[in-house]
């Protein structure tokens, strides 16, 4: 038989259960939590080590993650069988666990490109957006037409069309618009592109000269602006957007990387298709390297809202001053008054592959999400697609849907993604090199092909979460310094732009 120690995980002396580490039989004796097994735990899933009376608080991570529905015995599974959310009191505590952050005296640093404006780039590519979904087919031949035409270019990374769903049977003014183009001008200006144009129809909604006007954006030779109805249709709009990606591709393969300090890298922070071993693992290891990266300058975007929604307390312990707290407060009451608005509920999470994972409410896989954000001080809150402009550890309220939400990081600044996983999410985001974290050595080995990088040693107990944080840092700045992430060799990244959509399609 195993050791016990190799059996479950406790998080927290007071924690009511532990985690299998695998999956662990009937009657199975499990010392370190006294009990022995009632079924057979699922690996990743929670085990009771003590009696639980219905309607009693149950506690993972000395936090609650829901409520008995009925009487738990030691040595029971628990699950969405016997645990569900409840309502109860957080203290906020604001600003109470701030401390003053400690920056290293020799900044880290990494081979980037450095823009006309001093901004610094991980890639180089050349960037179509789209108006409206009416011109999303031109954009997408303009694209087309460079596949395996850029040998001449080995500085340029590619030439990518980012197409939407919507600008059109929207309102023209108001949430809906204000967000779709917030989004596409932090896209217009990310510096991971080396010029950009926009194609529209002519006649939507999102207006191109409105667009520009209303995001401070100006034409110039690296942002062209144009309408297939004002240019003569399909084959001359797609001629005239070709041409000005050749006329361009020489100068844009000018680029030469240089030694620049970590402060110029800005994360985004995901975790998709969770499981019971995020929290533990991959998560937490993220949130090693986020206070690495801070500590040498950098900023960290931690989002996903209905993800953090029972967790938000950690955050605003952590907040700088109480505007910030108050700042994502604000944020939370929204998501209650949204989703109340559209008949939803912040519990309409866990996913069912979350649940298979071992993850049972909201409540649990907010506080496995929140520990991606590591432990620095929280030093701003924006809105979607916002500009990041604060140094540090940042909030930006996105929706949990990972597409939506890395979307609105990547338009706030963020030139990297990294994605944390347990069921074995695949995924890109292109301008932005995205690197996915595994949080089991399972899954690592199965889906080799998508993961950059194995947590499971965690689990294993072979490396601690300081440790495999340290490693991870280091690939970060060799991913930023030009190393291909698996979904930039897989082609991942043009079909996940997907601006949020908010407000009725008429």
């Amino acid at each position: 038989m195993l050791q016990a120690v190799e059996l479950t995980i406790r998080l927290h002396p007071e924690d009511d259960v532990v985690i299998a580490r695998m999956e662990i039989p009937t009657g199975t004796p499990v010392k370190t939590a006294n009990v022995t097994t009632l079924v057979t735990i699922p690996a990743g899933h929670k085990l009771a080590v003590r009696d639980i009376a219905q309607g009693k608080p149950v506690r993972r991570y000395n936090q609650i993650i829901g409520f008995a529905t009925r009487a738990i015995g030691a040595g029971e599974h628990v699950h969405v069988h016997n645990i569900a959310m409840g309502d109860f009191a957080r203290d906020y505590a604001f600003c109470s666990l701030k401390r003053p952050t400690e920056y290293v005296e020799n900044p880290a640093t990494f081979l980037g490109i450095r823009r006309e404006d001093g901004r610094i780039a991980t890639r180089n590519y050349i960037g179509i957006l789209t108006s409206v979904n009416c011109s999303a087919t031109v954009a997408r031949m303009i694209a087309e037409h460079f596949k395996n035409r850029l040998d001449d270019f080995p500085n340029v990374d590619g030439v990518v069309a980012l197409t939407h769903k919507t600008g059109c049977g929207m309102a023209s003014e108001g949430e809906g618009m204000a967000v779709l183009r917030r989004t596409m001008a932090g896209y217009a200006r990310h510096p991971n592109f080396f010029a950009t144009q926009v194609v529209g129809l002519g006649c939507e909604a999102n207006q191109i000269n409105d667009l520009l006007s209303t995001q401070g954006l100006k034409r110039h030779e690296r942002l062209h602006a144009y309408t297939i109805q004002e240019k003569g249709g399909t084959s001359k709009a797609l001629r005239e957007g070709i041409a000005r990606i050749q006329a361009i591709l020489p100068e844009a393969n000018e680029v030469k990387r240089e030694a620049v300090p970590a402060s110029h890298l800005t994360l985004g922070l995901q975790c998709g298709g969770s499981d019971g071993y995020s929290g533990i693992s991959a998560n937490p290891a993220l949130g090693a390297a986020v206070d690495l990266l801070v500590r040498h300058g950098g900023t960290a975007i931690l989002s996903e809202t209905p993800e953090i929604y029972g967790a938000e307390h950690l955050l605003t312990r952590r907040a700088l001053t109480q505007e910030v707290g108050d700042k994502l407060i604000a944020r939370i009451r929204w998501w209650e008054d949204y989703t109340a608005r559209n008949k939803m509920e912040m519990n309409n999470n866990p996913s069912p592959g979350n649940k298979a994972g071992g993850l049972t409410t909201i409540l649990e896989k907010s506080l496995g999400a929140v520990a991606k954000g590591g432990t620095t001080n929280l030093v701003d809150v924006y809105e979607y697609a916002e500009p990041v402009t604060a140094k540090g550890f940042v909030y930006m309220d996105t929706p949990g849907y990972d597409p939506v939400s890395a979307t609105g990081q990547v338009a706030g600044g963020a030139n990297m993604i990294c994605f944390t996983t347990g069921r074995g999410s695949a995924y890109g985001c292109k301008p932005a090199p995205s690197l996915k974290l595994a949080t089991n050595t399972p899954l690592f080995v199965h889906q080799e092909e998508d993961m950059d990088f194995n947590c499971g040693t965690v689990i294993e107990g072979t490396e601690t979460i300081q440790e495999a944080g340290a490693r991870f840092f280091q690939l970060i700045l060799d991913t930023a310094s030009g190393k291909k992430t698996k979904s930039e060799e897989f082609g991942y990244g043009d079909d996940e732009f997907a601006p949020w959509t908010i407000g009725a399609t008429m």
